[in-house]
C-alpha cells in the first residue's frame, strides 16, 4: 500500500488537539495516551514530534501567549509599556484559564517567554528603573494578571436571589453578578491595573526624583 502523500500526524495536530483536551478537562487530563486516543494514533507516535509532555505544554504555551505585546517598552514609556504588556497578557490567558498555572510557573527555557521577560525588564531599566525593583515590577504584574486570568470572581456567585436574601444582606444583588460577569471581570482588572500604576508613579518619584507624569 502506497505511503499518504501527507504524515497523519504534525506538530500542529497535535499541539491543537492536546489544548483541546486540556481547555476540556483541565492540566491533570492530558497524557500522551489519552492525546493518542483523540487523535486516534499509537502513543509512540507522539514521541517524534514531542519528546516529552513538557515539551508539548511549552509549545502549546508559545502558541497562547504569541500575541502578548511589550512593544509598549520602545519609547521608553514605561507606564504604557506596563498597561499593553498587562492588557495583552491578560487577553491571552483569559482565552485557556486551564492553561494558566503552566504558563505562570514561569519562562524556563521557553524562548518566547524569555525574549518578553527581556523586553519588559530591559524597557523598565531603561526607563530609569533600578534593576531590583524592575524584576519586582515584572513579578507584581504577573501576579495581578494571573489572578485576573485564572478565574472569574463574578460568576462565583450563585444566581439564585434566596442564597442571600436572609443570610447575607450586604450581597443582596449578588445573584446579578454572574449575569455581568464579563464586565465586572474587565472593570475589576482594569480598576486593579490602574491603581497597582498609580502606585508605581509614586514609588518611581520617590525612587529617581523624577515626579512627571509618565501617561
Amino acid at each position: 500500500m502506497a505511503r499518504p502523500k501527507t504524515p497523519l500526524l504534525s506538530t500542529e495536530l497535535i499541539r491543537d488537539a492536546a489544548l483541546r483536551l486540556i481547555d476540556r478537562d483541565g492540566l491533570a487530563g492530558l497524557s500522551m495516551r489519552k492525546l493518542a486516543q483523540e487523535l486516534n494514533v499509537q502513543a509512540a507516535s507522539l514521541y517524534s514530534h514531542y519528546a516529552t509532555k513538557d515539551e508539548l505544554l511549552a509549545d502549546i504555551a508559545a502558541q497562547i501567549t504569541h500575541d502578548v505585546d511589550t512593544t509598549g517598552f520602545a519609547d521608553g514609556n514605561w507606564r504604557s509599556g506596563l498597561e499593553i504588556w498587562a492588557r495583552s497578557y491578560r487577553a491571552a490567558l483569559a482565552r485557556h484559564p486551564n492553561m494558566v498555572p503552566f504558563i505562570a510557573s514561569g519562562p524556563g527555557r521557553r524562548d518566547a517567554a524569555l525574549r518578553r521577560a527581556n523586553a519588559i525588564h530591559g524597557g523598565l531599566v531603561a526607563a530609569g528603573w533600578p534593576p531590583r525593583e524592575a524584576t519586582l515590577i515584572g513579578a507584581s504584574t504577573t501576579y495581578l494578571v494571573v489572578g485576573a486570568a485564572m478565574n472569574s470572581f463574578a460568576r462565583g456567585f450563585d444566581d439564585d436571589a434566596r442564597v442571600y436574601r436572609d443570610r447575607y444582606p450586604n450581597l443582596s444583588q449578588a445573584h446579578r453578578l454572574a449575569e455581568h460577569a464579563d464586565e465586572v471581570d474587565h472593570e475589576s482588572f482594569e480598576l486593579a491595573l490602574k491603581s497597582f500604576l498609580d502606585g508605581l508613579d509614586y514609588r518611581f518619584a520617590a525612587i529617581t526624583g523624577d515626579s512627571s507624569d509618565p501617561r
